[in-house]
């Protein structure tokens, strides 16, 4: 998830000279071709966007520390509480929602970027939905957390961590990919879900 963010971030020009050239192996020739710039200014391209999905990429945090950087955003949005939200999120965290395409559930629409924005939408969350439990789970094989209601998986998120704030979280409300999470609540399966 980490490294989408990154290509969003990217131009289009370094997205395409990263993907033809480390993905699938075309020439700097064949990429200037495609992207109207000399193979040189191509190479270069694919070098900074390569820098830019390294940087994403590394730096992360032991599994423990992970959880309790968690388990402190947990607690903070249960309690609704915008100040320990802050203290838990970095600056210039990017929250992303899923709800589903045509609205199947709310979501943000666009990412949120900054940690007064998405502080705010998460402590809405919570007065919006009062009986919303948050739980600890894993998620994308790290420490991630579940949101439920009534029995039901309403709510999978993501985090990553740098240094000990949150920097990124992608919540997933979208039901078509949450199915098979309530099927695991009721069944009492460790939860273990991919976001992608």
């Amino acid at each position: 998830m980490a490294l989408l963010i990154v290509l969003d971030k990217m131009s289009p020009a370094e997205r395409v000279s990263f993907v033809l050239h480390d993905v699938f192996q075309y020439s700097f020739a064949e990429i200037a071709e495609i992207v109207g710039r000399t193979p040189h200014a191509c190479r270069q391209l694919a070098s900074s966007a390569r820098k830019r999905a390294k940087s994403a990429t590394s730096g992360r945090v032991e599994q423990d520390e992970h959880r309790r950087v968690n388990q402190a955003f947990k607690e903070a949005w249960q309690q609704g509480s915008l100040t320990k939200l802050l203290n838990v999120l970095d600056p210039s965290v990017t929250a992303v929602t899923d709800g589903g395409g045509g609205g199947i559930v709310s979501a943000a629409i666009d990412p949120m970027v900054g940690a007064e924005q998405v502080a705010a939408f998460f402590k809405a969350v919570m007065i919006k939905q009062p009986d919303l439990i948050v739980s600890e789970a894993v998620v994308n094989y790290q420490p991630g957390l579940i949101g439920s209601s009534h029995g039901r998986v309403i709510a999978v998120v993501a985090t990553q961590i740098t240094g000990t704030r949150i920097s990124n979280i992608w919540a997933v409300r979208n039901p078509e990919k949450l199915h098979l999470w309530h099927n695991e609540l009721s069944e009492g399966e460790p939860h273990v879900l991919r976001i992608a």
